[in-house]
């Protein structure tokens, strides 16, 4: 049997749909039952009214920072998906993130070695591989802390590492490091929100460039290395390397809205930044801009997908098709 942790997330929603479709007993974890209902909207979406397999998952009531729980939800597992974990870029978070991603992770190893689980998958990033701006970053790039590196970049480094001990004591691990994933699922969550932001009327772009991937294609791999004889390996799963100007241009394109035109300078974008941070600390509160964001807005990153190529052959779908899959589910499921 199965066990996905971060069932309702984004990715953790695609990997349950793809297990499930492939057959698997699967078992997944979730903190707040409310959004469960989110994930069978996707299985409605993506079966097109044909019957599907969601009635067949076990969900179980959990955290991964509560060992009791963890030891329930792990009961007669063979393999473990782990991919919940807390983003944020906010300097204030960072404590958060290393609690929830660094110790977390800790934990689903620690429990998941004393369950005898077999083969061990997790979520980390490309945020977690050292690599330098204006050159093709790779699995092998040496990992190198800076001032400029952001808490959630720690804190998946670090959750790598406790993966990496797990496999020292005998389990067999896979690590997959995503870039931006999009997907069918809330606006309101996760990267998807830069999509309610173009839909609401964004006028500004940035000139950085970063890598985008569909959560079906991280799905699709992640499902195929775990199940493949590969073991003690991590591996980029990148789309497409694009200019953050043509990707929110091709989104807006899609949501039928006017697109952004105006490049506000660098130095605006880390003032706007730094007030959000401020307010931030003092209300609780502020929009998604940070110092963290408008340093990664601002730079322009390529990441290499050779090594994911050369194991699977995969064909990863085109970010105009992944932006219209958003749209789509967005269209149909909002009322």
């Amino acid at each position: 049997m199965i066990l996905v942790t971060g069932g309702t997330g984004l990715l953790g929603s695609h990997l349950l749909y793809r297990l499930t479709e492939n057959g698997h007993s699967v078992r997944a974890l979730y903190r707040d039952r409310s959004k469960i209902s989110g994930v069978q909207q996707l299985f409605d979406y993506y079966s097109d009214g044909q019957p599907h397999r969601f009635p067949s998952i076990e969900w179980i009531e959990g955290d991964i920072l509560d060992l009791v729980s963890l030891e329930d939800a792990l009961k007669g597992i063979e393999t473990v998906y782990h991919c919940a974990a807390k983003v944020s870029f906010r300097k204030r978070d960072f404590k958060q993130l290393i609690h929830i991603n660094r110790l977390g992770t800790a934990n689903m190893v620690n429990m998941s070695l004393k369950a005898g689980v077999k083969k061990f998958g997790y979520v980390s990033s490309t945020a977690a591989i050292g690599g330098q701006e204006n050159q093709l970053v790779k699995e092998s790039n040496k990992w190198v802390l800076s001032d400029h590196t952001s808490g959630y970049a720690i804190s998946k480094y670090n959750a790598e590492r406790e993966v990496w001990r797990g496999c020292e004591e005998g389990m067999d691990v896979i690590i997959i490091n995503p870039c931006v994933i999009f997907g069918a699922g809330d606006l309101n969550e996760s990267s998807l929100t830069i999509f309610k932001t173009v839909k609401n009327g964004l006028k500004f772009y940035s000139p950085g460039s970063n890598a985008f991937v569909d959560a079906r294609d991280v799905a699709f791999c992640f499902v195929q290395l775990m199940e493949s004889s590969t073991a003690n390996e991590r591996f980029m799963c990148i789309g497409h390397n694009m200019k953050f100007e043509d990707s929110i241009k091709i989104i807006a394109k899609e949501l039928n809205v006017k697109q952004p035109s105006v490049c506000p300078p660098k130095w605006l974008a880390y003032t706007i930044g730094r007030l959000n941070e401020f307010f931030y600390r003092i209300a609780g509160r502020g929009s998604a801009i940070t110092v963290e964001s408008a340093r990664s807005a601002y730079s322009n990153m390529t990441y290499s997908n050779e090594k994911i190529q050369n194991e699977l052959n995969h064909s990863f779908y085109p970010f105009e098709e992944t932006v219209k899959n958003v749209v789509d589910f967005y269209r149909n499921t909002v009322r």
